[in-house]
């Protein structure tokens, strides 16, 4: 069941963006209390919302199947890529990230530290099914995030953080040896397991 807070705000600020992906709704005119209060009343109870927050906007997003399937391909096949590469690696998942200071906060769809863990990620990786919605580069640069890939169009877009500001980049400042387009290919794929199974192989060959 959605939480009553958020029926009501919703009630109160509608502004409903949706395609055949993903759902969005976004409240202008949110504090950072109430911000605060809707992530603790929501708490594990509603894993599939994503929630972001920049500056008095609250934006709620129901993805998509095709939304979560991408998501969860993009996941596998990274842990792929860090078991033959031998890469030290810790998911954060879809944690929320905040600053008060910023008045931002965001909840990638996955993240991780390399190398080792952080309080922070250095990749967020945002999947992106509609269109408009808040300036998510502009939450992260808030939060000092180093990197952010978006996975849009079947295709890959990278961002990295230098001197506060992004900057469009060709491959992962972390991961330098991965090629973006050779994983972006087995994203796609209909069937999980022969991707996993097809993307190994594919590394093994590169050794």
């Amino acid at each position: 069941m959605m939480n009553p807070m958020l029926i009501d705000k919703l009630n109160t600020h509608p502004e409903l963006l949706s395609d055949e992906a993903s759902q969005q709704y976004r409240i202008t005119d949110v504090s950072w209390q109430t911000y605060e209060t809707l992530l603790t009343d929501l708490g594990d109870n509603s894993p599939g919302l994503r929630v972001h927050y920049l500056a008095g906007v609250l934006e709620i997003t129901m993805p998509s199947r095709q939304h979560e399937v991408f998501k969860d391909n993009i996941g596998r096949l990274l842990g792929v890529y860090f078991e033959e590469t031998r890469t030290r690696f810790y998911s954060l998942g879809s944690t929320t990230f905040r600053s008060e200071a910023n008045r931002g906060g965001a909840e990638p769809d996955l993240s991780f530290c390399i190398g080792t863990d952080k309080a922070l990620p250095d990749i967020a990786i945002e999947v992106v099914k509609t269109s408009g919605g808040v300036d998510k580069l502009a939450i992260y640069q808030g939060l000092n995030v180093p990197e952010i890939w978006f996975w849009q169009e079947n295709c890959f877009t990278l961002y990295h953080l230098e001197n506060q500001e992004y900057r469009q980049v060709e491959c992962s400042q972390f991961l330098p040896d991965l090629d973006l387009n050779l994983l972006a290919s087995y994203v796609t794929y209909s069937e999980p397991l022969d991707a996993v199974l097809a993307y190994r192989q594919a590394i093994a060959q590169t050794k």
